[in-house]
C-alpha cells in the first residue's frame, strides 16, 4: 500500500513538472505582452516585468490602426453561429441515422462517412466557384454555412445516440411522442455532455480556422481574428511585445470557453465509456 502511494506521489510530481514546461511558453507570452520592447529579450528572462507597458501594448492592439475589437466581433459572430448551426444539424442527423429505421439508412450513412475521406483542400476550388456564383463569397453568411456541416460531428454524436437504450424510445412512442419530441425530451438530455463537448470543439475549431476565411473573405472589415493576427504580425513584425499582446488577446476566448466547459468535456468522455 505504501509502495502504491509512493508511486502516485512520484507520478504526481512528474506530471506537475511536465505541466509547468507546457505552461512556460504561455507565461512568457503573457509576460512579454506587458513589457516595453527593450526588455523583451533581456537575459535572464524577467518573468515579472520591472518596467510595465501593458496598457499601451493592449491599447495599440485593440484600438490602433487594425482594431482587434472589430475582428473579435467578426470571430465571435462566425464561431457562435457556426457552432449553433453545426451542433443542430449534426445532432439531428446523428439521431436520424441511429434511431430512425428507413430503407438504405446504413448505406446512406456510409456514403456520408465516405465524404470525410476527401481532403478539404480538394473541394476548395469547386466551393470557391460555387460561392462566387450564388453571391455568398466575401460574406460571413457564406463562411458560416461553409463550416456548419460536419461529417465528424455527425459520426461522433451518432455513437452517443446509439448508446441511448431503445427501451426509452419505445416507451416514448407508446406515450404518443413523435420523433421530434423523443429527440428533444428523451435523447438529448441523455447525450447532453457529448453535445456540449462537440459544441466546445466546434467553437475552438472555428475560432482557430485560418484557411477558410483566407479563401472566402476579401474585405478587411470582415476579417476574423486569425487573419487579423497574420496581418498584424506582418506589419508589426519587429515589435514582439505588440505581437504577444495580440496573441494573448486571440487565445483569451478559448481559455474562457475551456475553463467553463471542461466539466462537460469530462462528462462527455465519461459518457463515452458507459455501455448499455
Amino acid at each position: 500500500m505504501k509502495a502504491i502511494n509512493l508511486w502516485k506521489i512520484v507520478m504526481t510530481i512528474i506530471m506537475f513538472c511536465v505541466s509547468i514546461l507546457f505552461l512556460l511558453p504561455f507565461v512568457w507570452m503573457l509576460s512579454t505582452s506587458l513589457k516595453i520592447e527593450a526588455d523583451v529579450f533581456r537575459f535572464p528572462i524577467e518573468w515579472i516585468p520591472k518596467r510595465w507597458n501593458g496598457l499601451s501594448n493592449y491599447k495599440e492592439v485593440w484600438f490602433g490602426d487594425y482594431p482587434f475589437y472589430l475582428y473579435y466581433w467578426n470571430s465571435i459572430k462566425v464561431a457562435v453561429l457556426t457552432t449553433a448551426l453545426s451542433v443542430t444539424v449534426s445532432a439531428l442527423a446523428a439521431y436520424g441515422f441511429s434511431k430512425i429505421r428507413f430503407p438504405a439508412g446504413k448505406w446512406l450513412f456510409f456514403i456520408v462517412l465516405a465524404t470525410y475521406m476527401v481532403p478539404p483542400q480538394a473541394s476548395l476550388v469547386p466551393q470557391f466557384i460555387l460561392y462566387r456564383q450564388i453571391g455568398l463569397f466575401d460574406s460571413h453568411a457564406g463562411l458560416i454555412l461553409l463550416m456548419s456541416f460536419s461529417v465528424l460531428g455527425t459520426f461522433m454524436l451518432r455513437q452517443f445516440f446509439m448508446g441511448v437504450h431503445d427501451d426509452y424510445i419505445d416507451a416514448a412512442k407508446i406515450d404518443g411522442a413523435g420523433h421530434w419530441r423523443i429527440f428533444w425530451s428523451v435523447a438529448m438530455p441523455i447525450v447532453r455532455p457529448a453535445v456540449a463537448t462537440y459544441a466546445i470543439l466546434r467553437f475552438i475549431w472555428t475560432w482557430n480556422d485560418y484557411q477558410n476565411p483566407l479563401i472566402f473573405l476579401r474585405s478587411d472589415e470582415l476579417y476574423t481574428i486569425q487573419l487579423a493576427m497574420q496581418k498584424f504580425t506582418t506589419i508589426n513584425g519587429e515589435f514582439y511585445s505588440l505581437i504577444m499582446a495580440a496573441a494573448v488577446s486571440a487565445i483569451l476566448p478559448l481559455l474562457i470557453v475551456f475553463l467553463f466547459g471542461q466539466k462537460h468535456v469530462i462528462e462527455g468522455i465519461s459518457l463515452g465509456g458507459v455501455k448499455g
